[in-house]
């Protein structure tokens, strides 16, 4: 099916309808079944991961801004309560730093830091798969039109074959050349999406680690 919209989407006819280029993706053999598994698995991943950025991307300002203010004022545990409300990467750094906020500035740093590489690592998680899956597909495909085609020849090799029996099988075998670069296309577009979306994501903790550090330095809180 998934072949059939790719194909309809550049306007290439299909001999036989929507049955016959089932009959096609049948006859791929291992090939189009790799491809397919790498398909489903690209999109658990793509949407797995847009919900968890979906969420680690909550408007950062009012969070920041109400922190800032507590600890500003004093009132460390409202401050605190503030972070354990919010489930983001960023309230969780700030709930660091504000656990070390007696300790010297730079054990704050790190700790925030710390906790920062721990929140990108499951930003990340399982995202390099999309990246893996967007070169590995087409090479598939092309690997599957390569059989497909050493098969068309060596049958054409052994005599007897009717012209039109042949220009069938290699049209099928290029088939899963189509089936890998649709692929390998959605993981790539999947990938490059979910990368941006994290650099976003990282850029707000940054900031909100630097204004937070930047306040501890202030000469009200140090006196």
């Amino acid at each position: 099916m998934m072949i059939l919209a790719f194909l309809d989407l550049f306007g290439m006819d299909i001999p036989g309808g929507e049955e016959s280029l089932l009959g096609i993706l049948a006859k791929g053999g291992v090939t189009m079944i790799v491809l397919a598994v790498l398909f489903v698995v690209n999109i658990y991943i793509f949407f797995n991961r847009v919900v968890v950025i979906s969420k680690a991307k909550k408007e950062p300002r009012a969070l920041l801004d109400n922190v800032l203010n507590a600890v500003k004022s004093g009132d460390l545990e409202t401050a605190k309560s503030y972070c354990r409300k919010d489930p983001t990467p960023m309230a969780k750094m700030l709930k660091a730093g504000l656990d070390r906020i007696t300790s010297p500035l730079k054990n704050i740093e790190v700790a925030i830091e710390n906790v920062g590489k721990i929140e990108l690592y499951y930003l990340e998680k399982n995202v390099s798969i999309l990246g893996m899956i967007s070169g590995a597909a087409p090479m598939i495909g092309f690997f599957g039109t390569v059989i497909g085609m050493i098969n068309a020849f060596m049958s054409m090799d052994k005599g007897n074959v009717d012209t039109s029996d042949l220009a069938g099988g290699i049209y099928e075998a290029m088939v899963t050349t189509a089936g890998g670069l649709f692929v390998g296309i959605i993981a790539y577009i999947s990938y490059n999406y979910i990368v941006r979306q994290i650099e976003e994501v990282v850029h707000n903790m940054e900031v909100a680690s630097i204004e937070f550090v930047d306040m501890l330095q202030a000469p009200t809180l140090q006196n």
